[in-house]
């Protein structure tokens, strides 16, 4: 019996379709909350004054992004994310592991390689 399993993105403030996750960390405590690009648009515009301002203490920035978006907005990763990386990779000869972490260098080799 074949089975096809839809994953859909819900807005968590107006129940539309939502576009992205976006991750965040308030007073200690980790955030996910999934946007259409309209909200996940306000949702960036009011918090990049704080984000400029204030000193960044851990994480990483991803690539080529504003400063604001950066700092605390990356868009969750997807499980599909890995394993498509991992797909990829295996298929260009890099050498990477059945499970676990993938190295930063084969990920820039992914993603250089998407744009």
């Amino acid at each position: 019996m074949a089975q096809q399993v839809v994953t859909q993105l819900v807005d968590d403030i107006d129940g539309s379709e939502a576009d992205e996750t976006l991750e965040f960390a308030w007073e200690g405590a980790q955030y996910r909350i999934d946007l259409n690009e309209k909200n996940a648009d306000k949702f960036r515009k009011a918090i990049a004054p704080f984000l400029t301002s204030a000193q960044r203490v851990g994480g990483r920035a991803r690539r080529g992004a504003p400063k604001a978006k950066a700092l605390a907005l990356a868009p969750a990763p997807r499980v599909s994310d890995a394993a498509a990386v991992r797909a990829w990779a295996i298929e260009s000869g890099f050498d990477v592991p059945a499970r676990g972490r993938i190295p930063n260098e084969v990920r820039e080799a992914y993603e250089a390689a998407a744009s």
